[in-house]
């Protein structure tokens, strides 16, 4: 099978450029693995690319659920494994790019999801409506502390989904999480990242072109289809500030203001939570030659990776050697597995 490279990192460090150029380079398809890019008419808050900057080069788990309906890891981790695999088996180079940081693990880590059961779901959904976050992390403290000090007070999906977890298991939330192993399909990880300050800069524009050409008009839009119904969409940053905007909460220039600093809280969450993991191999956004590095963090991979099967054949070899040369009545000296 074609290895594939996942591209992930920090939002607005140019993941979507370096995802483009290296599936141009490899003959590649792109798997996305941004959770709010799944919503079709989530385009402008969500920096979705336009078909028409997409080179030609096949997109995949874009556009695949309505504002209504409520976004699943496991869901997701069922049909982006079978796009990786079926890219694969076209002789063609999955390019997954994205920054979801559970939908990244759950792609790349080999992590059985446990049961959901909609009503204990409902029943914290239902607290998280009417007492808010503050309720919802109270109840999560109170049910697994240490879920509670990782998990971001704002976050409430998050924390519901852990709640969840926890009644049905009686297991802390962490004890679903899965190692950090050897990659799904030996997958090449590349982390783009940028200095801090250059970040901050990047993500003030971004946010004021979003309001700038039609974010407010999106949402308009997308309430007609449902969004304030939907469990998922309708707490994206950005958009749960532009509907509160529109329900009166607060003016236009607050709701900007209020989607730059959730975006930066996403970001040094993402940064966080990606740099914990030592698989990943780390690149400058801002280097001019990104591409050409990519491609070398690719190729080193893939000799350590190589070295690595090697080494493996040669132990066995040895082994298949010395037993050819012992006594019958002598052990192997290898332990049973």
């Amino acid at each position: 099978m074609t290895v594939p490279i996942a591209v992930v990192g920090p939002t607005a460090t140019g993941k979507s450029d370096l995802g483009l150029a290296l599936a141009e380079r490899l003959d590649g398809e792109i798997v996305n693995i941004d959770a709010m890019q799944l919503y079709r008419g989530m385009d402008i808050g969500t920096a979705k690319l336009p078909v028409a900057e997409r080179r030609g080069i096949p997109h995949h788990q874009l556009d695949v659920l309505d504002v209504t309906e409520t976004a699943s890891v496991a869901t997701y981790q069922r049909n982006a494994i079978a796009d990786v695999e079926a890219i694969a088996a076209r002789g063609r180079t999955p390019v997954i790019v994205g920054g979801s940081m559970m939908y990244v693990q759950a792609l790349l880590d080999d992590w059985a999801f446990p049961a959901t059961d909609p009503r204990v779901r409902a029943k914290y959904e239902r607290l998280l409506e009417t007492g808010g976050v503050a309720a919802v992390h109270e109840a999560l403290r109170v049910a697994d502390p240490a879920a509670a000090q990782t998990i971001l007070p704002t976050d409430g999906r998050r924390m519901v989904r852990a709640l969840e977890v926890v009644e049905l298991t009686g297991k802390p939330f962490a004890a679903s999480a899965p190692g950090i192993g050897e990659p799904r399909w030996g997958t090449v990880i590349l982390g783009v990242d940028r200095d801090t300050a250059e970040l901050d800069a990047r993500i003030e524009r971004r946010t004021a072109l979003m309001f700038a050409t039609g974010l407010v008009d999106e949402v308009r839009g997308l309430v007609e289809r449902g969004l304030r119904e939907g469990v998922t969409a309708r707490r994206a940053i950005g958009y749960a500030q532009v509907l509160a905007h529109l329900d009166g909460e607060y003016d236009l220039a607050h709701a900007e203001e209020r989607t730059l600093i959730g975006t930066r809280r996403y970001v040094r969450r993402q940064r966080s939570w990606f740099r914990r993991d030592p698989r990943v191999r780390w690149l400058d956004g801002a280097d001019p030659g990104l591409v050409d590095a990519a491609l070398r963090a690719i190729d080193e991979h893939r000799v350590i990776d190589e070295h690595r099967v090697i080494d493996e054949h040669r132990v066995i070899d040895e082994h298949s050697v010395i037993d050819e040369h012992r006594h019958p009545s002598e052990p192997t000296g290898r332990t049973a597995q």
